[in-house]
């Protein structure tokens, strides 16, 4: 949960992302400073705050939202102290991207970003009935690239010409940028592509979802758990992807929620008792 700061340290806001209470984050970096960087904060939407009262009508008063600057002065600030005026609840990441970078949190490969989804909120297409690759991947996108992102789920013979005709970016199919490469599963070339490798809790959930999206349980001990109830998502959900998107993604929040705060924890109290 973010703090009532009016300034959140970026080690807070990291520990929000990809939380229920994830904040939106609206990077209002100048615009020269932001085509300059080759950086985006995970989850980040660009806004000029020239342009910011059409993104209003969007924004709940209820839930906590981050602007970020590039040090965390005057633009993240004027943008927080209007809000907050109107009874939003706003904040500001302390030391902007400065601080961030400093701090050695992941950042997006800005580049590769606006190089496959120039257009924002993007739009994906990939196969329906989904079950673990097909999950895993959208859960990146919406959490941690475009949290306004649609996914499009079509026949597998249909991926590519729905692609073509309606501009969206396929992923998970044979022949397209975002796939499989050799051993590695599309979670992982997303990964390597936007530049989240660096992050050691992203990297063990990608071999968690290889492992049970490739039959290799051997790689993780979780894996096994994660490919069973997949499967069991998926045989409830039938036709309804969108549906067991939304189931999906709670368990890739609880997996990543583990891995960064629980995994050193152990529950014996059975034996403690015999």
């Amino acid at each position: 949960m973010l703090s009532p700061s009016y300034a959140i340290s970026p080690q807070d806001l990291w520990n929000a992302i990809a939380t229920y209470d994830a904040p939106p984050i609206i990077d209002v970096r100048r615009r020269d400073l932001y085509e300059a960087s080759p950086h985006l904060l995970p989850g980040a939407t660009r806004c000029d705050l020239a342009n910011f009262a059409h993104r209003l009508p969007d924004l709940d008063r209820e839930r906590p939202i981050v602007f970020v600057c590039k040090a965390g002065h005057d633009l993240s600030q004027r943008a927080a102290a209007e809000l907050r005026a109107d009874g939003y609840d706003a904040h500001i990441l302390a030391g902007g991207y400065d601080a961030w970078t400093a701090a050695g949190l992941p950042l997006v490969d800005k580049a590769a970003l606006d190089r496959i989804a120039p257009t924002r909120p993007s739009v994906w297409v990939t196969r329906r009935r989904p079950k673990i690759d097909r999950v895993a991947c959208p859960w990146l996108i919406r959490r941690f690239l475009d949290p306004q992102a649609r996914i499009l789920f079509v026949d597998p013979d249909e991926v590519l010409a729905v692609a073509r005709e309606s501009g969206a970016i396929p992923f998970d199919v044979p022949d397209v940028e975002l796939s499989h490469v050799g051993e590695r599963c599309s979670f992982d070339t997303m990964l390597a592509l936007f530049g989240l490798e660096s992050d050691a809790h992203l990297q063990r959930l990608a071999l968690i979802v290889r492992g049970a999206d490739t039959a290799r349980a051997d790689l993780a001990p979780e894996a096994a758990g994660l490919h069973a109830v997949s499967l069991g998502l998926s045989a409830l959900a039938g036709d309804d992807d969108h549906g067991l998107l939304a189931r999906g993604f709670v368990i890739y929040d609880a997996l990543f929620a583990w891995l960064r705060f629980a995994a050193d924890e152990r529950h014996n109290w059975p034996s403690k008792a015999a």
